[in-house]
């Protein structure tokens, strides 16, 4: 570890960044850049954080992706970063994916960095094998112009299409109501696609751009050959820190005002939403289940209740669920007993995802999953991937998806212009580069 003191401003950041996308353009060049956009969060958000490099591919080749990382881990303990796949459910329980892998991330990829720069109020901290000093010098002479993105009004024509139209969508969800009055499940978190072909993106300039409209605590870009994520998240899946493992599940959404007295009044109408809570609250409940698997006797416990976060688009409804994780259970284990999340899935979970890939008509595959590291003492942070475009620059295929809990008193209507809301800001990112 190397702490050098560098303008650790958030052009540095993003220059560190445009400097790492143009160094790893091979076949296997791997970037993650974790950005917290200095928002405060509750148990604090991703750290400001750049991997560079690939110094060692975790290999999955058997059935038990946790197993196969922890086991990685323990043989050589480092920074390990990367993603969980929803598809991992296939390896959890007796369940399939029938839609088309139509961008084809694999179901689960992490990676030992060669780099790794911590961007802290003024100092960037530096974990790698070589010349910290070339390292940062080079970064430093980073030229933006050398950014090999260009700009909005450049790219290619293609328009953004839903995979559903409104009618199928509003027939979906009464059909999963219908499961809910037979007792097949409580709430089910339904998501739709939302797609563009022969798009000639520049994934950088997008994520900036996407970034810029949306700064979220969780905001992620991942550069895996020539397949990208573009994040936005809000919401945090699992946290470790020492023995204590955090849950802060999202149920909840509504549009932020224009002017002051309308803001206040949504926040308010968010707050005492009878429907609202009550989806939360049985996510909640799912969380305490999942964690009490990994958890101690008594120690789950429900920090925080329906607490009212606001973020640039949208006021959001989140909790927070701890535990003390027993001693004879593995970090791996934490993160295998609560995998895919609740709140991406619905309850029961099992059921859930049952009828999630029956009526779908897209695999989730990287969308629903969680983006995140471990660090080399096995502590770890993954959000969940929402809000987060997905792109296969080979293909120019690009997608993102959206969803919302259907209950039994959900209105149709109202879910469709939720999943709209959701989906707005990185429509109108791309809609500016599809031309």
């Amino acid at each position: 570890m190397n702490q050098i003191i560098v303008d650790t401003t958030s052009s540095f950041r993003w220059k560190a960044l445009g400097w790492a996308v143009e160094q790893q353009t091979k076949a296997d060049g791997f970037v993650a850049f974790l950005n917290n956009n200095h928002i405060k969060y509750p148990n604090d958000p991703f750290p400001n954080r750049l991997f560079i490099g690939v110094k060692r591919v975790i290999s999955f080749s058997n059935n038990d992706a946790f197993t196969a990382l922890r086991q990685a881990h323990d043989e050589h303990p480092s920074f390990l970063v990367g993603y969980w796949g929803y598809d991992l459910k296939n390896q959890l329980e007796a369940l399939t994916s029938r839609n088309s892998d139509r961008l084809g991330f694999p179901d689960v990829y992490f990676v030992e960095p060669e780099w790794v720069i911590d961007f802290e109020a003024d100092t960037a901290i530096v974990y790698g094998g070589g010349d910290v000093n070339d390292l940062l010098s080079a970064i430093q002479l980073f030229s933006e112009k050398a950014d090999s993105d260009s700009h909005p009004g450049q790219q290619s024509k293609s328009t953004i299409q839903c995979r559903v139209t409104d009618a199928t969508y509003i027939d979906t969800v009464q059909e999963i109501q219908r499961h809910i009055l037979a007792g097949d499940v409580y709430e089910l978190n339904y998501c739709i696609e939302f797609f563009a072909e022969q798009a000639a993106l520049s994934p950088l300039s997008v994520y900036k751009a996407l970034n810029e409209k949306s700064p979220m605590p969780f905001s992620s870009f991942i550069k895996l050959g020539n397949r990208y994520v573009m994040g936005a998240s809000p919401e945090r899946f699992l946290k470790k820190q020492g023995n204590r493992i955090i849950s802060q599940p999202i149920k909840g959404t509504i549009r932020r005002g224009k002017t002051a007295a309308e803001d206040a009044a949504l926040r308010k109408q968010l707050v005492n939403s009878e429907k609202e809570r009550a989806e939360n609250l049985m996510i909640v409940d799912l969380v305490r289940n999942d964690l009490a698997r990994s958890a101690e006797t008594g120690s789950v416990r429900v920090d925080e209740l329906f607490g009212i976060y606001g973020f640039q688009q949208v006021y959001q409804m989140i909790s927070t669920v701890s535990a003390t994780l027993r001693s004879e259970l593995s970090w791996a284990d934490v993160i295998r007993n609560a995998f895919p999340m609740g709140s991406m899935t619905g309850a029961p979970k099992i059921r859930s995802m049952e009828l999630i890939d029956e009526l779908e008509v897209s695999r989730r595959g990287v969308y629903s999953g969680a983006i995140g590291f471990v660090t080399p003492e096995g502590d770890f942070d993954f959000s969940v991937v929402i809000r987060t475009l997905l792109y296969d620059a080979a293909s120019q295929y690009a997608s993102f998806s959206v969803g919302s809990a259907i209950t039994y008193d959900a209105d149709p209507q109202q879910e469709w212009e939720e999943c709209l809301l959701k989906a707005r800001a990185i429509r109108d990112v791309l809609e500016n580069y599809l031309h």
